[in-house]
């Protein structure tokens, strides 16, 4: 089952969201048939999500993450909801490239880093928050990293990874954002770059350990105290109805070519890839 914690340390002045995502990250890699590189992206990218979405704590409130930094694999989009659950897709989920010259999945050359990271935070209340930033490299962590520290001025550490095997399957998958607080001292700081540093891989911790595991490693002296855990999952949201809606959207003349051709109108969600049929009646 996968896990998401959300801890602080005794003194308050760390906070730290662990999220175990394996069982998303397959179960979008299988929607999709991503290639590993893009199952690493993709799957980066819906744990932070839901971290984020998390936080929201309104049952109406969703976030999305859009990233495009120009690579080969397009946009991914990802959407979370208020309880960390999440559903996403990657424009060109076929993509492959070599590994790169550390002998891993070229995530950055996938993505690329010429272009910006959005999350908009829409509470169902007037006008979406939305907070964006050039991408620092397209690798996913150091871009959200640098998200939290332009949009929200709070210096964060994140690590996010995907382990695929040969078969390329997803063997673990997840990560964690950690946050030093306002008023935080400097030997804290200190403290929290060594247990960065210690924890090293988090497919390795969350492979052998999980959320409960990376949450001990990287608050190793801390002391932390569990806020919450929550058990999080891959989520799509769409139904019939909803198509039939977006449907009643279009415009009267295309109606009337779709009804007149008298076949079925055949829709496809872009998140779980289920197929809705309308006969022309309904049209």
């Amino acid at each position: 089952m996968d896990e998401l914690i959300r801890a602080i340390s005794k003194d308050g002045d760390v906070s730290v969201s662990v999220i175990s995502s394996g069982s998303i990250t397959e179960r979008a890699r299988l929607i999709h048939g991503t290639t590993p590189v893009v199952t690493a992206a993709l799957g980066r990218t819906l744990a932070a999500a839901s971290i984020i979405g998390s936080t929201l704590k309104k049952p109406e409130a969703s976030l999305t993450v859009r990233i495009n930094g120009g690579g080969p694999a397009g946009t991914i989009l990802v959407v979370s909801d208020y309880l960390g659950n999440v559903r996403g897709f990657v424009e060109n989920p076929k993509v492959d490239l070599p590994k790169n010259a550390t002998g891993k999945l070229d995530v950055g050359g996938a993505v690329g880093k010429d272009g910006m990271l959005s999350v908009i935070k829409d509470f169902a209340e007037k006008e979406p928050y939305t907070g964006a930033v050039q991408l620092v490299s397209g690798e996913i962590a150091e871009d959200f990293a640098a998200y939290f520290s332009a949009s929200e001025q709070i210096p964060t550490a994140c690590a996010l990874g995907v382990l695929v095997d040969r078969d390329r399957s997803v063997l673990a998958a997840g990560g964690y954002i950690v946050q030093l607080l306002p008023g935080a001292p400097e030997d804290t700081i200190d403290a929290v770059e060594r247990n960065v540093a210690a924890t090293g891989a988090v497919t390795n911790v969350l492979k052998n350990g999980g959320a409960e595991a990376l949450l001990e490693s990287i608050m190793r002296g801390f002391s932390p105290r569990v806020l919450e855990r929550t058990p999080v999952e891959y989520r799509c949201t769409c139904t019939r109805e909803r198509f039939l809606t977006a449907l009643k959207s279009l415009d009267k003349n295309d109606l009337d070519d779709i009804r007149e051709k008298g076949e079925p109108v055949e829709t496809l969600c872009q998140f779980c890839d289920a197929v809705y049929l309308f006969d022309p009646a309904e049209i």
